[in-house]
C-alpha cells in the first residue's frame, strides 16, 4: 500500500511538472528578428547584443531567433515586413524611412545638433521615447531605441577636403534628407549609396568622398584601404540612434512584465553601445593614422557657417511637415532647458555648449 501511495504521489508530481513545462512551452512566444545590417558591418553587434540580452532576461516568455540582415529579405523590406507582422521585430536606423515620414530623420540623427549624450537625455527624460512611439505607432509598431553612437567619422576619400570651400562641386555619399540639403547649400551634391557600396565608390572614383558610420565601423569596412584623406568632424551626423521595430500585435501578446524586460534590455544595450562605439572609434582612429590617412579638421568658422545653414534647413523642413516640426520642437526645447545646467558646468559638461539654435518660435508657427 505504501509502495502504491509512493508511486501515485511520484506520478502526480511528474504529471504536474510535465503540465508546467507544457504550459511554459505553450506560453513562450517565438519571434523572428532581422536587421538592416549584414553580418560584415559592425553595427549588427548592437542588434545582437539586445537580442541576446532579451533571451537571457525573458527567454522563458519570449525567444528571439535573430537573423543577419539580407538572410531573410533585403534590408529595404524589413519595415514593411515588421509592420504587417510577417516578422515580429527588426533592428533599424530610423533615417532609412524618412521617405515615408520626414520625422524619421531627426529620430535617427541630426546635422550639427545633438551629440550622443543629448540623445540619451532626450530619449529617457525629455519626451523623446514617447515621440518614437507616436511616429512608429502610425505604422502598427512599437519602437525601442537601444543604440546610440556619437558623431560619425566624416568624409573619407582620395580628394583632400580641408574646408567647406572644398565641398564646392564635390560628389559625396551622404545619408539623410536634412544632411543632403545642408550639403547642397555648401555647393556639394549628395550621392545616395548603400553602406556596402561606399568602399567601391571611393575606390573607383564614383564619388569624391563618402561617409558611413563611426571610425570603428568604417575601418572594419576597409575604408583605410581606399581613402587617403579624412575630413572631420562628422557634422552631418552629430550622433545616431538605432533600435528595434516591433509589430504591435506581437508586442501586445506579451505580458506587461515581459514588455518591461524588453525595455530594460534596450536601456542596458543603449548604455553599452555608446561606450562600445567610443572605444572602437578611439582604436580605429589610431589605425587610420597608422595607415597613413591624412586627417583634416574643419575650422571653427566653417562649423559656425554649417550651423547657420543647418538651422535654416531645420526650420524649412519643420514647416513642410507637422511631425517633423514636433520632433525638432521637442529637441530644441530640451537644448534650451538643459543649457541652464549644461553651460555653468563647462568644461566638464556632457553636451555641446552652443548659443546658435534653430528658432523655436518659427518652428512653433509651423506646428
Amino acid at each position: 500500500m505504501k509502495k502504491m501511495t509512493k508511486f501515485a504521489l511520484t506520478s502526480l508530481a511528474a504529471g504536474v511538472a510535465f503540465a508546467a513545462l507544457t504550459s511554459t512551452a505553450q506560453a513562450q512566444e517565438q519571434w523572428t528578428m532581422t536587421t538592416t545590417w549584414p553580418e560584415n558591418l559592425d553595427l549588427i553587434k548592437i542588434d545582437q547584443h539586445w537580442a541576446e540580452l532579451v533571451n537571457q532576461l525573458a527567454g522563458d516568455e519570449v525567444q528571439i531567433n535573430f537573423r543577419a540582415g539580407g538572410t531573410l529579405m533585403p534590408g529595404t523590406e524589413v519595415f514593411d515586413a515588421t509592420e504587417t507582422g510577417a516578422i515580429q521585430a527588426s533592428g533599424d536606423w530610423p533615417g532609412y524611412w524618412a521617405g515615408l515620414n520626414p520625422a524619421f530623420s531627426p529620430l535617427a540623427t541630426t546635422t550639427s545638433l545633438f551629440n550622443g549624450v543629448d540623445y540619451l537625455n532626450w530619449i529617457q527624460q525629455w519626451g523623446g521615447f514617447e515621440l518614437y512611439q507616436e511616429i512608429y505607432g502610425q505604422y502598427n509598431m512599437v519602437y525601442l531605441p537601444y543604440g546610440i553612437t556619437n558623431n560619425e567619422s566624416g568624409f573619407m576619400g582620395r580628394t583632400p577636403i580641408e574646408s567647406i570651400a572644398d565641398l564646392e562641386g564635390k560628389r559625396l555619399r551622404l545619408s539623410g534628407r536634412d544632411q543632403g540639403r545642408v550639403l547642397e547649400e555648401l555647393g556639394g551634391s549628395q550621392v545616395t549609396l548603400a553602406g556596402g557600396e561606399v568602399y567601391q565608390a571611393i575606390e573607383r572614383g564614383v564619388i569624391d568622398a563618402g561617409e558611413f558610420s563611426t571610425p570603428g565601423v568604417d575601418f572594419n569596412a576597409g575604408f583605410a584601404e581606399v581613402a587617403e584623406y579624412w575630413a572631420t568632424p562628422g557634422w552631418h551626423q552629430s550622433a545616431s540612434v538605432f533600435g528595434v521595430m516591433i509589430n504591435k500585435d506581437a508586442w501586445d501578446a506579451l505580458s506587461e512584465e515581459t514588455q518591461a524586460k524588453l525595455k530594460t534590455a534596450a536601456e542596458a544595450t543603449m548604455a553599452w553601445s555608446l561606450s562600445w562605439s567610443e572605444r572602437e572609434s578611439t582604436e580605429a582612429t589610431q589605425k587610420f593614422i597608422d595607415a597613413g590617412v591624412t586627417i583634416n579638421q574643419f575650422s571653427e568658422e566653417d562649423l559656425a557657417r554649417i550651423q547657420e545653414i543647418t538651422n535654416d534647413v531645420i526650420v524649412r523642413g519643420a514647416c513642410e511637415d507637422s511631425d517633423h516640426a514636433k520632433v525638432y520642437h521637442s529637441m530644441i526645447t530640451y537644448l534650451q532647458e538643459y543649457a541652464a545646467w549644461r553651460d555653468v558646468t563647462a568644461p566638464f559638461n556632457m553636451s555641446r555648449t552652443m548659443d546658435n539654435l534653430p528658432s523655436l518660435e518659427e518652428i512653433e508657427a509651423c506646428l
